[in-house]
């Protein structure tokens, strides 16, 4: 055996031990590989139901703010209505009501000054003076 044939087989050696070295990572590199392609499957198929339940969900959200939207419309249809009666009544009733009031002020303040006045006699001279409104 000559010295190159030596040389050849030490490097032989050599490289087989370096790819026994090599083999183990990448044997763990190879089921590193495996479970990321498992996992990437499996969240795949979680992620599409979990999409499905989350579209289902806003549709629920938007059928119930729909119920809200029309429970303020008619609440604000409800507040207008009692508004317009108030102002309805108030038109109708209140202005003959203040009318039918003053008129008996009126002759409550004329009583009273008509009797005040008879009780103290002509002869004093003295009446009493009311506001007249």
């Amino acid at each position: 055996m000559g010295v190159g044939e030596v040389a050849g087989l030490i490097a032989a050696i050599a490289f087989a031990v370096l790819a026994g070295f090599l083999i183990y990572p990448l044997i763990r590199l190879g089921k590193l590989l495996d479970q990321i392609s498992l996992t990437v499957k499996q969240t795949g198929d979680h992620a599409l139901p979990t999409l499905d339940e989350s579209v289902t969900t806003i549709k629920q959200v938007n059928r119930s703010l729909q119920d809200v939207n029309e429970i303020s419309s008619a609440a604000s249809t409800t507040a207008n209505n009692i508004g317009a009666l108030t102002d309805l009544y108030g038109s109708f009733l209140g202005k003959p009501l203040i009318k039918v009031t003053s008129v008996f002020y009126a002759a409550k303040t004329t009583a009273t000054s008509f009797f005040a006045g008879r009780g103290k006699g002509p002869a004093q001279g003295q009446h009493n003076d009311t506001q007249e409104e």
